[in-house]
């Protein structure tokens, strides 16, 4: 699906007539993922903000089934660029829709500036490029951290969302309650020194992958070329600041106020709880049920429903992705 990142070729020195390989080294890759293969082609828009012009990518591609007229919209989730999608854009595109993908601020091919991150900010972001494209209203797929910008972005601009689909969202709790605020400089510490296994690990086990780990190596790889970089301080820097967002600005509250049609794509072995390692071993032990709290804040909204796919984790378009697009398309082409 996606291309894999590969490591430099092996090096080749000889000693005393005999040759020897020496351990390949990750080629390193700038923060921006140049050279970072996407699916598609990429555009950027480009605005001012905190007195910096920051480029936002996306992806825009075009109907290859025959046109509906509408616009679905993705967002994406904390450890992945908008490239991870590319199975759902070629099912949607070839359902007739349009398909704008971004990079939100801080993640894949967008700038990585020293501002302010927050829901509002990224929906404000979202809009604008809505507008840059002469696009009224969209329907909205969001995954995980993307799942938490797609509810603010749908209460901040009901009009613009007609339906509205949320893959594993995270922030189907207030984590306030449960996980002690933590320090930038604690999380920069952990993420920094990250090894390539450690993340393989907390992206398995932490997502609850239920089959082979073939999909998120590419992922692994890229952060090891990330470390690489000589910008990767700023990178870990960009990053922490989305867990940031995610502990102290829930959007749980605020499901009952969307009025706008909404289906909950659920994982059951879905157990993601962004903070837990950070909290007691007795408050952790009742966080991250996520299909059971979907059902119950879809039960509390106008017009909602639920999907709970069994032994799917949080990856549910990248685990199950045909069963993800029909589900997902069959809701929006009602």
């Amino acid at each position: 699906m996606l291309a894999a990142a590969l490591a430099a070729s092996p090096a080749v020195s000889t000693t005393a007539g005999a040759s020897t390989v020496a351990p390949a080294a990750a080629e390193p890759i700038g923060i921006a993922l140049e050279g970072w293969p996407y699916p598609f082609p990429i555009s950027y828009f480009e605005f001012v903000a905190e007195g910096q012009t920051l480029r936002q990518a996306y992806m825009d591609v075009a109907p290859t089934g025959k046109p509906n007229g509408r616009v679905a919209l993705l967002f994406h989730g904390r450890n992945f660029p908008a490239s991870y999608w590319d199975k759902v854009i070629r099912a949607f595109t070839a359902d007739g829709y349009r398909v704008i993908a971004t990079d939100q601020i801080g993640f894949g091919k967008s700038s990585k500036p020293d501002v302010p991150y927050s829901f509002d900010f990224f929906a404000a972001n979202s809009a604008a490029l809505l507008d840059s494209l002469g696009i009224k209203q969209v329907d909205l797929v969001g995954h995980s951290i993307g799942g938490m910008l797609a509810a603010r972005f749908t209460r901040t601009y009901p009009e613009r969302v007609r339906r509205l689909v949320l893959e594993a969202p995270v922030g189907l709790e207030d984590y306030r309650l449960t996980v002690p605020p933590v320090s930038d400089a604690f999380l920069y510490d952990r993420e920094y020194g990250l090894t390539a296994d450690a993340y393989r690990d907390f992206l398995k086990n932490t997502y609850s992958l239920s089959g082979p780990v073939a999909e998120i190596e590419p992922f692994v790889s890229l952060r090891e070329r990330l470390k690489a970089s000589g910008e990767y301080p700023r990178w870990v820097k960009s990053f922490i600041k989305s867990y940031q967002m995610i502990h102290d600005q829930p959007v749980v509250h605020e499901y009952p106020l969307i009025a706008t049609p909404t289906l909950f794509i659920m994982g059951s072995a879905d157990h993601n709880a962004p903070g837990k390692p950070y909290t007691t071993k007795e408050l952790g032990a009742g966080m991250g049920r996520n299909a059971d709290n979907a059902k119950a804040i879809a039960a509390s909204m106008p017009n909602a429903q639920v999907v709970v796919f069994d032994g799917v984790g949080h990856l549910v378009h990248l685990e199950r992705p045909e069963d993800f697009n029909r589900t997902a398309l069959g809701f929006l082409d009602r």
